[in-house]
């Protein structure tokens, strides 16, 4: 008997600051920081579901030319025991400014992450430490 796969398909945004630190948020209710991001509303493209999740999260404006694929990539979810996360990954190339980054709508905190610290928090999502982190110094 074959089993149904469950993975939930989102988009996801890096974002880095004037100091080259990634932007990691936080859902309320939750405890793994992640990429600012989420789950599609019918009829999107993956680049729009990432357009609309970054403004509505954190009231940042991208346009969907603006944001360079990463890849496709899939780990554990975070927050879904027994679920795989896929997530469309893409880098935004500006810098944002940081002091004008504010949470809104379900995340309840946000934190900056400096990617080559010999150290990373250990309540990171494991699709940001073990597949797209990995995939952002793999082009340094």
């Amino acid at each position: 008997m074959e089993t149904e796969e469950k993975v939930i398909v989102v988009s996801a945004v890096v974002l880095r600051d004037e100091d080259d630190r990634i932007l990691t948020v936080r859902k309320r209710g939750t405890d793994r920081f992640m990429l600012p991001g989420g789950k599609p509303e019918a009829g999107e493209s993956p680049v729009e579901t990432a357009v609309r999740e970054v403004a509505e999260e954190l009231n940042v404006r991208l346009t969907e030319d603006a944001l360079d694929l990463l890849g496709v990539v899939r780990a554990a979810a975070a927050n879904e025991a027994g679920f795989e996360v896929e997530g469309t990954t893409f880098v935004a190339p500006a810098p944002v400014v940081a002091s004008k980054i504010a949470p809104a709508a379900e995340i309840e905190e946000i934190r900056w992450l400096n990617a080559d610290a010999d150290t990373l928090p250990s309540d990171l999502a494991p699709m940001l430490e073990e597949q797209v982190l990995p995939l952002l110094l793999s082009l340094r």
